[in-house]
């Protein structure tokens, strides 16, 4: 019989984890499959950890866990799943059941036919978010498929079930730092995803702010591509280009009109901020890169366990 491995990344989810196995649990015990838990706990600062020993000591030959030492991050929650995970396919679930768990058997028909190496949930809509997080949303997949060559599918999440060779091919892109929804896609193979409307929390808050949502689509746009960097170097270019006209400008309007002067020391000093906020800016988009290479050269682990079950 298969093995499903069921990975679930968690951060401060103690109200959502007993709800979330249980609505699984209904599920995959109707599914032709041998199933196995893994819930990470990255760095939780309430009472998930006990939540998952629960499941562990109720049920130990199926549910796993993985607690780390702090927070390392949803990325490293969900490299750490895979690693862990033994199946010979592999979903990714968040606990707070946005995901809904009665599309397991459908995806799970879909790649059991060996049509496709993965099959994944995208979102038609976004009901029940705020609507400027959805504007944002969806200006990032706009912004980030026309700088890439890894094309994203707009409202695809992570939640996708995967064959265990897809599953090898992630895990051998052993980067510091990750954005999975963009590795997904770079790795290749077959996917196919399906339409699902979309499905507020059945518990608890979520941690993903306007910020750190801005953050991570940055991140993303910086693992992926040098289209940053392209506009810092056109940027500059355009400024030297505008400073070279208008130096020419004022060169031809001295001998024109003789005896003129130059006056407009206030647009002078604006002038000079606008080009040095330029240069700042371009220097941080490059110190971004530098600042990526110096954390990979490092080699630290992406993170480190605690305790292990």
């Amino acid at each position: 019989m298969p093995k499903l491995s069921i990975v679930v990344p968690c951060y401060n989810e103690q109200e959502s984890i007993p709800l979330f196995y249980s609505a699984v649990e209904k599920v995959v015990r109707q599914m032709p499959v041998e199933v196995e838990y893994w819930f990470i706990n990255d760095g939780s600062g309430d009472h998930s950890l006990e939540e998952m020993r629960k499941l562990h000591q109720s049920d130990p030959d199926r549910v796993h866990y993985v607690s780390f030492s702090r927070n390392f991050g949803k990325e490293a929650g969900l490299y750490a799943g895979l690693q862990a995970a033994t199946g010979d396919y592999v979903v990714v679930m968040d606990a707070d059941l946005q995901d809904p768990p009665e599309y397991l058997p459908v995806m799970y028909k879909a790649i059991s036919s060996g049509k496709y190496d993965c099959v994944g949930m995208r979102r038609t809509d976004r009901k029940g978010e705020a609507r400027f997080k959805s504007f944002l949303s969806d200006q990032f997949y706009n912004v980030i498929n026309k700088i890439l060559d890894t094309k994203i599918v707009s409202g695809a999440r992570d939640y996708r079930m995967m064959t265990r060779q897809m599953v090898d091919a992630v895990l051998s892109l052993t980067e510091y730092n990750r954005f999975s929804k963009g590795i997904f896609n770079w790795v290749g193979f077959n996917t196919k995803y399906l339409p699902y409307k979309n499905v507020e929390r059945v518990a608890g808050t979520t941690d993903w702010s306007t910020w750190k949502l801005f953050k991570y689509a940055f991140d993303g746009i910086t693992d992926f591509s040098e289209a940053p960097l392209s506009i810092a170097t056109w940027i500059g270019g355009l400024s030297a280009f505008v400073a070279i006209i208008g130096l020419i400008v004022v060169i031809v309007r001295r001998f024109i009109v003789p005896g003129s002067s130059v006056n407009g020391w206030a647009s002078l000093v604006c002038i000079m901020l606008l080009l040095g906020g330029i240069q700042l800016l371009c220097l941080g988009i490059v110190g971004r890169y530098i600042g990526r290479i110096y954390m990979q050269t490092k080699k630290r682990p992406i993170y480190i366990v605690k305790e292990k079950k």
